[in-house]
């Protein structure tokens, strides 16, 4: 749960942003396009969704205070949905059509697929996390990176490499905890396939409410099923509360553990608790950590934040993504059909062609968008939580593809 000062600072963020932001203040006459993001800033992802949209208004904003692109500008509108489905869904349903709204991003895997049949009807699109099946059948939902099934079958993959360089017999036993609502059941849609494929024991998952204060009951559940490597899954700080747990119980002593793609961050879990996630794996499709402060694209933190360097988080990072691909893709946008033909029809087929792109910096591998593929990367690496840094160990890997192994 957050604190009362945390709450208040996200509240007044939320509200700040929705003023500087609101859609009564209008462009005037200018040229402008709209990007809508439906994410969290008071709800259980609020760490996530107010840092992202932190990096995502940066991008715009200086995109806008260059005089645009062509002379284009971005509208940002950022809603609070608190990660509740209903206010999401309301929130879509006004502002679906803003002026030349290209694309909308929704963190929310369940809120992508209520929405999906609308997305067709409205010719919209839709950025969100990791959905299998908007892969397995490409549409107009397009995901941040990697697939979470892949995401954890590259993982599955780096703890078999880990257990046998450590002289181990068999294969390893692996554990799962994630939060009870679909994004922590995602990872399994064909993650639990490649698994059996492979040959690795997967205990019987473990799922937990989002703000779930103790989590000794799931945690000595997978201890007990003998699990040598436990995968992690939820946005930071949910990832640290197990892993805080998971050490106050003498567990990180005897078993990995190993997170998703939004695992303790430098600026977050990290920094409040760097003992209790010492060794903590993570896997990730971006640069994060001390590879993501020592990028160019810092520039922005810099420029825009008041903060020092020290609290950019990894979520704002994939703000930064998100804004960077935006630009990316507007640019091809414009030179390929101008501004008065640009809407949300155009740029759905301008990302299907931005594979093998550098869309935002080297901050992914090249993208991977095309007519067949909503992954923006197929590439993930693995961090390692050393002396109170995320630090890298592993170059680029191409993720197994477990999406296919699922029956959708």
């Amino acid at each position: 749960m957050l604190h009362k000062k945390q709450f208040v600072c996200i509240s007044a963020f939320s509200l700040s942003l929705a003023l500087l932001l609101s859609p009564i203040l209008g462009f005037g006459a200018e040229k402008y396009v709209t990007y809508l993001n439906l994410t969290d800033y008071t709800g259980p992802i609020a760490g996530f969704g107010v840092y992202e949209s932190m990096g995502l208004s940066d991008v715009f904003k200086d995109i806008n205070n260059r005089g645009g692109i062509e002379g284009v500008k971005v509208k940002f509108i950022g809603v609070d949905t608190r990660y509740d489905l209903a206010h999401a869904v309301s929130a879509f349903n006004r502002y679906r059509m803003e002026h030349k709204l290209l694309l909308i991003e929704a963190p929310s895997t369940a809120l992508a697929k209520v929405v999906g049949p609308i997305l067709s009807r409205d010719r919209l699109s839709v950025l969100t996390p990791g959905d299998g099946e908007s892969e397995a059948r490409p549409g107009r939902i397009f995901l941040f990176g990697v697939t979470y099934q892949n995401g954890f079958a590259a993982a599955i993959d780096w703890m078999i490499e880990d257990w046998q360089k450590k002289g181990n017999p068999r294969k390893p036993i692996v554990g799962y905890i994630g939060w009870d609502n679909p994004y922590g059941k995602e990872a399994l849609l064909g993650g639990k396939e490649y698994a059996d494929k492979i040959g690795v024991k997967l205990l019987p998952p473990e799922f937990f409410p989002p703000g779930s204060l103790k989590l000794d009951v799931w945690l000595n559940r997978l201890a007990q099923g003998g699990a040598n490597y436990i995968y992690v899954s939820g946005t930071d700080p949910a990832p640290t509360k197990v892993i805080q747990d998971a050490y106050a119980l003498g567990l990180t002593k005897k078993i990995q553990m190993v997170t998703d793609f939004y695992g303790p961050c430098m600026g977050v879990g990290v920094k409040a608790h760097p003992k209790e996630l010492e060794g903590t794996v993570i896997t990730s499709f971006y640069l994060r950590g001390v590879e993501a402060f020592e990028h160019t694209s810092s520039r922005y933190w810099k420029k825009y934040r008041e903060k020092p360097l020290s609290e950019m988080t990894d979520s704002y990072i994939l703000g930064l993504i998100n804004g960077l691909t935006f630009e990316t893709a507007l640019k091809v946008g414009l030179k390929e059909v101008g501004y008065d033909k640009l809407d949300s029809e155009a740029m759905y087929k301008v990302f299907q062609k931005l594979t093998d792109m550098d869309v935002n910096e080297g901050l992914t591998s090249l993208c991977a968008y095309s007519s067949t593929s909503r992954q923006r990367s197929k590439q993930i690496k693995f961090y390692r939580v050393t002396n109170a840094r995320v630090v890298p160990f592993t170059g680029w890997r191409i993720a197994p593809d477990a999406v296919s192994l699922h029956k959708w």
